[in-house]
């Protein structure tokens, strides 16, 4: 069933963070060199927190490397930081002169718009890029080793979201061909015009190479658990909404012996009949558990030769529970040292969103009296498939005190619109301000409202830091713990108010030089408010008193490896970590305290598999903190 992909020239790897993505499009990579030696192969991730040199076992870079027992196989890393600079010195003179075009501010008081930090580019730069290399041809085949199902989503969605900013742009353009039209008589086409006709040509090629089923396939990675089963398939739905080819599943770390782990061997049989009825067309592939992590070019080798297609499952009846018991330090009383905000991140899959929901669950039984929120801020919400229970954009009562919420970045930037952006469309095309013609009016403010209208990449980062501060700065919530998207995003999130803060230092000193011709006094007033709450925001999140920082691992070298760069990036913002979690803790796979000096590791063993979700966050709950009343309520 391998053969079934021989045809295709892009393979996009993705799924829920955690279940072993990486490993699979590495295998894959190894597959197709060894299958086509004539061809040139490569393997690039789009993850900003990649971990392709780790499972390796090779050195990774932002230039295409060949692999040293495969030299038709390069592997890079996308530099979103580089590509942006290459992508500027190609194309920021056309796009100064556009948006020079379209407002009423010269391009000097423009030009440093492009050196923002802006969210969203590494996904950006990375669509082009990949885009480039199979349209200029410098390669046959491309495996691509993506980011968590959210923010492949987000990525696949540039492509809407490029169409209506160049379809602003000829806006702006526009407005240029009449007024020359009417000084001159005539208008010849310029070097902008080249440029906006080449930009839409590459989009429109971009996204036929996208939907054509020929050309590309979205090869989903899965594990046989609950959480995974309900993001896997809200994935696929998105994906056929999407047009884009979804060609299989792979579920990895496939349990073939029922005598080793009776509790997950029946939890895995009945969730891998689900999966086989989700996309009953597609293949589905198994990939075996592992004794030995496969890392290096020959156990990856090896693990291509074990994927193996089913398509019918034997149900297995559930096994006696069994509770694990408590190993301490636990975690100390955060409300009781004034703790407003817990950030609880991490590799992807290591079981983030179980720890938050029990930090939450414990704080509300041990605090009665007090307002707790969990909020998920990951795009691939699982915070209600942990809680067992729907949960959405506004908060919902868990119990009497504690609240839940999957933070809609849809519905917040809607109001985030309402608030600044449509009046800031106005002010920066000069509508009311009495100083353009007919043309202004015909259209500067449509092509300005059609890019405020887009949800702009990252925008989910910079409005869930707005939400979240506004709970606490409001007094709304005694403590919020977020349950945030994976290493690489998660650090995005925490950089948003260095961000936002420049973007909107940039805003005031346009309308400072050009405040008699703009107007618009008022959105200033609120915009100013804004930056002075981004500000607090980043004091609180540097503050251990108002914030702490608590990271999850596994006992998996990929894991320790990206969670030991984490750390150190953590330190280098001034984000104060007390502790790491280790989830699924066994005394075999004892992780070496040295690595983490700085922190108290906590070790949280495995949970039951087959029990009700809210009965695992409890058990959870009660094995990570020492409050007498979680003792009596899990027993």
């Amino acid at each position: 069933m391998m053969n079934n992909y021989d045809s295709l020239n892009l393979v996009m790897f993705s799924g829920k963070g955690g279940v072993g993505k990486t490993t699979i499009s590495c295998s894959f990579a190894r597959y197709w060199a060894r299958k086509f030696p004539q061809e040139r192969i490569l393997l690039i991730s789009t993850d900003p927190a990649h971990s392709l040199g780790d499972v390796l076992l090779a050195e990774v870079a932002d230039i295409a490397l060949p692999v040293a027992d495969l030299p038709n196989l390069s592997v890079q890393a996308l530099d979103a930081q580089k590509l942006l600079l290459e992508f500027k010195a190609k194309y920021s003179r056309f796009l100064e002169l556009l948006v020079e075009r379209g407002s009423l501010a010269d391009g000097e008081d423009l030009a440093p718009v492009w050196d923002l930090n802006w969210p969203g580019l590494n996904e950006l730069m990375g669509l082009l890029e990949i885009q480039r290399l199979l349209s200029e041809k410098k390669v046959d085949r491309i495996v691509l080793d993506m980011a968590p199902s959210g923010h492949t989503l987000n990525l696949l969605r540039l492509k809407d979201f490029l169409d209506v900013i160049l379809n602003s742009f000829e806006l702006f353009q526009e407005k240029h061909r009449v007024i020359t039209q009417s000084f001159k008589g005539s208008y010849t086409e310029d070097e902008v015009d080249n440029f906006l006709v080449d930009m839409k040509f590459q989009l429109a090629e971009g996204r036929r190479l996208l939907q054509d089923e020929k050309f590309t396939g979205c090869l989903v990675v899965a594990i046989s658990e609950p959480m995974c089963f309900l993001e896997t398939e809200r994935f696929l739905a998105s994906l056929k909404t999407l047009e884009i080819s979804y060609a299989g599943l792979f579920i990895n770390r496939f349990l073939k012996d029922s005598a080793l782990e009776k509790d997950r061997y029946a939890e895995q049989q009945n969730l891998l009949n689900k999966y086989l009825q989700i996309a009953p067309d597609k293949p589905v592939f198994i990939v075996p558990q592992q004794q030995v992590l496969p890392l290096g070019g020959v156990l990856l080798d090896n693990l291509a030769t074990q994927f193996q297609t089913i398509d019918r499952v034997e149900l297995a009846p559930p096994p006696l529970i069994q509770w694990p018991n408590k190993i301490l330090p636990n975690f100390g009383d955060f409300l009781a040292k004034g703790c407003q905000l817990i950030i609880v991140g991490g590799k992807g899959g290591v079981g983030k969103t179980t720890v938050a929901a029990a930090i939450g669950w414990a704080c509300a039984q041990h605090y009665p009296h007090k307002k707790i929120r969990v909020i998920s801020i990951d795009p691939a919400h699982s915070l209600g498939d942990a809680f067992g229970q729907t949960l959405g954009h506004e908060p919902v009562m868990l119990t009497a005190n504690l609240s839940g919420q999957e933070v809609d970045e849809t519905k917040v930037l809607d109001q985030f619109r309402a608030d600044y952006l449509w009046e800031l469309a106005d002010m920066i095309s000069g509508e009311g301000a009495g100083t353009d013609s007919q043309v202004n009016v015909a259209y500067l403010p449509e092509a300005w409202r059609q890019i405020m209208s887009q949800a702009l990449p990252g925008i989910d980062e910079i409005l869930s830091l707005v939400t979240v501060m506004d709970l606490l700065d409001s007094n709304q919530q005694d403590l919020i713990i977020l349950d945030t998207a994976p290493t690489g995003h998660l650090l995005r999130f925490l950089e948003m108010p260095s961000a936002l803060g420049d973007w909107l230092t940039w805003i005031f000193k346009l309308w400072m030089k050009y405040q008699n011709v703009l107007g618009h006094v008022d959105v200033i007033g609120r915009l100013r408010g804004l930056r002075q709450q981004v500000v607090q925001a980043q004091k609180k999140l540097k503050n251990p008193q108002d914030t702490q920082f608590i990271g999850v691992i596994q006992a998996e070298a990929a894991i320790i490896a990206e969670h030991i760069r984490l750390t150190a990036s953590l330190a280098k913002m001034g984000v104060n970590q007390p502790y790491v979690v280790q989830n699924r803790y066994s005394p075999e796979a004892e992780i070496d305290g040295s690595l983490f000096p700085e922190q108290t590791i906590i070790r949280l063993p495995r949970l039951p598999r087959s029990v009700e979700p809210l009965a695992r966050i409890q058990c959870a709950a009660h094995l990570l903190f020492e409050f007498e009343e979680l003792i009596a309520n899990n027993r």
